[in-house]
């Protein structure tokens, strides 16, 4: 599994993990002297999806070392897209995770705020259409795989302006 220490240099940080997701540590490592935004986005586990009440937890199961690549794949996108992005921190929690705990964290920095939002919502739209984790949700009568998933897509160049 890949580790989610924050990297000693460069300015990606990818990464999977069975443990909680170092949210104030990716913020930190993102703001940068030539930052003058940093855009952070959470999904957290909520107590319902589509069509279902009651969601206590989910687990999450990746195909490790693809989705590991897809996401490199989604931060070198970004980088051609908005060349003046500082950092890009995605992070994504492997294994069960507790109501309100965070399952995937985005963090851009850039030096202004347009391009960081811009690059920060392309990241996690553009995860959970093309990389390989599933979502298997736990309610008080049992679990089954999220009725919502989708089939994986390859990774684009996104064709809207940016």
């Amino acid at each position: 599994m890949t580790g989610v220490l924050a990297p000693n240099t460069g300015r990606d940080w990818v990464g999977l993990t069975p443990g909680p997701l170092p949210v104030e540590n990716a913020t930190r490592w993102a703001a940068t002297p030539g930052s003058g935004a940093v855009v952070s986005f959470l999904g957290v586990t909520r107590e319902h999806s589509e069509g279902r009440s009651g969601v206590q937890a989910l687990t999450y199961e990746a195909y490790e070392v693809e989705a590991t690549r897809r996401m490199s794949e989604i931060v070198a996108v970004v980088r051609r897209r908005w060349p003046d992005v500082e950092r890009v921190a995605v992070l994504h929690r492997l294994g069960e995770v507790a109501l309100s705990e965070p399952s995937v964290s985005v963090v851009v920095s850039a030096p202004h705020r347009g391009a960081a939002f811009e690059a920060a919502r392309f990241c996690i739209d553009t995860l959970k259409e093309t990389v390989p984790i599933w979502k298997r949700e736990h309610w008080a009568g049992g679990s089954d795989w999220a009725a919502a998933a989708n089939p994986v897509r390859p990774v684009q160049q996104p064709t809207r302006s940016g």
